[in-house]
């Protein structure tokens, strides 16, 4: 599987993936608002766009939908109940089941609310397992549910879905956040030295050469991961003095999002 990771350097910090099956150049575009480079990447290698990904409905995953099938002909997926917000719409996906890529791909679906309430992201269970997530999951960060979405859903996409994924899972999100959401692990847990380390590396720096983040690695410097840390939980009982004794991680999620709306 060839992941081609697109910086679209608009003030929004979107990524658009291209993947690709190596045996047939067959390639899924994946939420292409810079559909004018996916086409020129896609034409420079031999690729062929089949298939176009929606992995939500807002705007600035979808507004390059309507060029790209006018130029190739592609099929549109996503999630089926987001017909109503996102036009002609081919195939709609539920939790289960497969996108398949050319001879080699295939993807399960997962139905992924909190970000929106219509939202899939796409796990490549392969020897190198990888987690198209969209606004879902950020590097060091999650998605704002400001936008149509619940934060309750949100922590229940995360425990019951994204905690039990393999740590090696590659991570691929809908947005460059790496450097101010580090900035948040370290306001929220100043101690967190694996944070601190990585905030100064060049990958953090440049998404024109991105550092691909893993499960594991999001496991130690993510906040929303971080929901029994003692240091986390104590900042937090600074900010929200009715915390709970003993917080449960659902309200340490939920009062960890209600407090990156406005830092």
């Amino acid at each position: 599987m060839i992941v081609q990771q697109i910086w679209t350097a608009n003030k929004f910090r979107n990524f658009n993936y291209l993947i690709v099956c190596p045996k047939s150049g067959e390639a899924m575009a994946i939420d292409p608002l810079d559909y004018e480079q996916c086409l020129s990447i896609s034409k420079k290698n031999g690729w062929e766009i089949t298939k176009i990904l929606n992995t939500h409905e807002h705007w600035d995953h979808i507004g390059g939908n309507q060029h790209l099938i006018e130029k190739t002909g592609a099929q549109l997926l996503a999630h089926q109940n987001a017909k109503d917000a996102i036009e002609n719409i081919d195939i709609g996906l539920k939790a289960g089941d497969s996108v398949k890529i050319g001879k080699t791909i295939e993807l399960e679906v997962l139905d992924t609310p909190g970000h929106t309430m219509s939202h899939v992201c796409l796990f490549a269970n392969n020897d190198k397992p990888a987690l198209f997530c969209g606004d879902t999951l950020f590097n060091a960060g999650v998605g704002h549910c400001k936008g149509g979405g619940n934060p309750e859903d949100l922590y229940g996409t995360f425990v019951n879905q994204l905690f039990h994924l393999p740590d090696h899972t590659e991570i691929y999100p809908g947005h460059d956040y790496w450097e101010n959401n580090l900035k948040f692990t370290l306001d929220r847990e100043p101690g967190n030295i694996k944070a601190q380390k990585m905030i100064n590396e060049d990958g953090i720096k440049d998404p024109n050469n991105p550092l691909v983040s893993t499960l594991g690695i999001e496991k130690e410097v993510n906040t929303f991961f971080r929901l029994k840390n003692t240091e986390v939980i104590e900042n937090l009982r600074k900010t929200f003095p009715d915390l709970s004794e003993n917080p449960g991680m659902k309200e340490v999620f939920l009062k960890l999002r209600e407090l990156r709306n406005d830092w």
